[in-house]
């Protein structure tokens, strides 16, 4: 047996949807964590804060986070239509993943206030959120052929 017959192939819609919720799930656990840096201040000054972080969300989907998933789901689309699981983000992306998580772990273990980890962890968190529906809408569309295409097949 070779290394390729452990590899776990899946067809590439599966990549889109692993991409789209890993984005999703991301985006919802650091959002969590922003929200819960919120609990000790007073409600004016967590709406405040929780405002600004979508602000930065907003910003950061437009821009950064984006164009990282539809670069990333233009790469996905020149894959062969079987690959695997864990082709749904390339391999730079899990560098920067790693990165992120310690500069994550290391920024919640600095003096650095609770007030500006929540606006950084809302904004990110509510950015990979936003941009994870680039995903959902490929999906969206692959499903929309596939049935026209069966469509045109049953009646043809």
């Amino acid at each position: 047996m070779t290394l390729a017959h452990f590899k776990p192939a899946v067809p590439k819609c599966w990549l889109f949807v692993a991409s789209g919720l890993m984005w999703s799930a991301v985006g919802v656990m650091m959002c969590a964590t922003g929200f819960g840096y919120l609990v000790h201040e007073g409600v004016l000054p967590a709406l405040g804060l929780a405002a600004a972080g979508l602000g930065v969300a907003m910003v950061s989907a437009y821009r950064p986070f984006g164009g990282m998933a539809k670069k990333n789901i233009r790469r996905l689309r020149r894959l062969p239509q079987r690959g695997c699981l864990f082709a749904f983000q390339a391999w730079k992306s899990y560098l920067m993943v790693a990165f992120m998580v310690a500069l994550g772990a290391a920024l919640r273990h600095s003096s650095v206030s609770a007030t500006i980890l929540s606006v950084i962890y809302t904004g990110i968190g509510g950015a990979l959120l936003l941009s994870s529906a680039h995903y959902y809408r490929h999906i969206a569309r692959l499903l929309r052929t596939a049935y026209r295409r069966a469509a045109r097949h049953r009646s043809g």
